[in-house]
């Protein structure tokens, strides 16, 4: 899989096929920084369930300042050390842990927060009802699921997509809330 925009544009990245392991498509990364903005300046973003590393990786090729990366299966964290290595990222701190239990334990607060836990978990009730805290003013969290989600409050959808079988949004804080 490639990079598709900023300072590691056309590089290519490498992950092993992992059960569950089901990487953003170019043209869905595409429309998320679309939506997020070309660049990511300044920012600091979480990758959750990072998977192929993908998002994360985009992230700090597109400027953000820093960018977590957690991602559970130790095959996969390896081979997203790896591509952290080869491509000189500096911006990027990389944990071998479990997304929800990291997400429950950690105080840092985010700019972004990339969400694509596995489409056959319960995680994103539990993780939409954390991550409020884990965000910046003004913050977002990008949801990849296998079926479109009703955000519950405080939440709100400010964009959504489908590609194939993956629904993807952009959730904000309601401001009423």
């Amino acid at each position: 899989m490639r990079i598709i925009g900023g300072e590691y544009r056309r590089r290519w990245i490498e992950f092993p096929d992992a059960e569950g392991l089901r990487p953003t498509p170019d043209r869905v990364r595409e429309t998320l920084f679309n939506w997020l903005g070309q660049t990511l300046y300044g920012r600091t973003c979480l990758d959750l369930f990072a998977g192929s590393g993908a998002l994360g990786l985009e992230a700090a090729s597109r400027g953000a300042e820093r960018v977590v990366m957690v991602e559970k299966n130790p095959a996969v964290f390896r081979a997203l050390q790896d591509n952290i290595v080869k491509l000189v990222c500096a911006n990027i701190v990389a944990c071998c842990q479990d997304g929800l239990e990291f997400a429950s334990r950690d105080l840092q607060r985010y700019d972004v927060i990339f969400l694509d836990p596995p489409f056959d978990s319960d995680y994103l009730p539990k993780l939409l009802e954390i991550l409020p805290q884990r965000l910046n003013e003004n913050g977002v969290v990008y949801v990849e699921s296998g079926a479109a989600i009703a955000v519950p409050p405080p939440w709100q959808v400010m964009k959504s997509g489908k590609a194939g079988q993956v629904h993807y949004q952009l959730l904000g804080l309601s401001v009423n809330d």
